[in-house]
């Protein structure tokens, strides 16, 4: 055996055939059991976040969707419910001006009746009213004239 003497980083001679193999195989060996299954996680995790961020897309499409539907529904609500409290609000103007029709023909008999009774009680006032005011009148000419009349 002979020994060369060199300085150099890399000698070609016959253990260079040797490490081309080994650094090969080595490669081989590491791209199975390291870089694959590296390279399908790292897929798999892109694909995830992928599905991730398309569901997160439509989750947001989804949520303006039912905002607008909801923002259509409170304003038809709104209107149906302005439209109810305007019939309810004729309802009870109907009611009311039929309690106070009502109210004024009832008060228009009790006038009338009380009007007749005032007007029977006054007729009956003035058939005894001659009687007491003639006996009133001899009373008042007896007290005047300080003495009895005849009658």
């Amino acid at each position: 055996m002979h020994i060369i003497s060199n300085i150099a980083l890399i000698t070609i001679n016959e253990t260079l055939l040797f490490q081309l193999i080994s650094f090969l195989i080595f490669l081989f060996i590491i791209n199975r059991i390291m870089f694959r299954p590296l390279q399908s996680v790292i897929d798999n995790r892109k694909n995830h976040m992928d599905k991730i961020q398309t569901d997160t897309v439509d989750a947001i499409k989804e949520l303006e969707s039912l905002t607008k539907k909801m923002k259509v529904q409170e304003s038809d609500v709104r209107t149906e419910a302005l439209e109810l409290k305007r019939e309810v609000e004729e309802s009870g103007s109907r009611q009311a001006a039929g309690i106070f029709a009502a109210s004024k023909k009832e008060i228009e008999t009790l006038k009338e009746t009380a009007e007749m009774e005032v007007k029977a009680r006054i007729a009956e006032a003035r058939k005894h009213l001659p009687k007491e005011s003639q006996a009133l009148a001899v009373n008042v000419m007896e007290k005047l004239l300080d003495r009895r009349l005849a009658p």
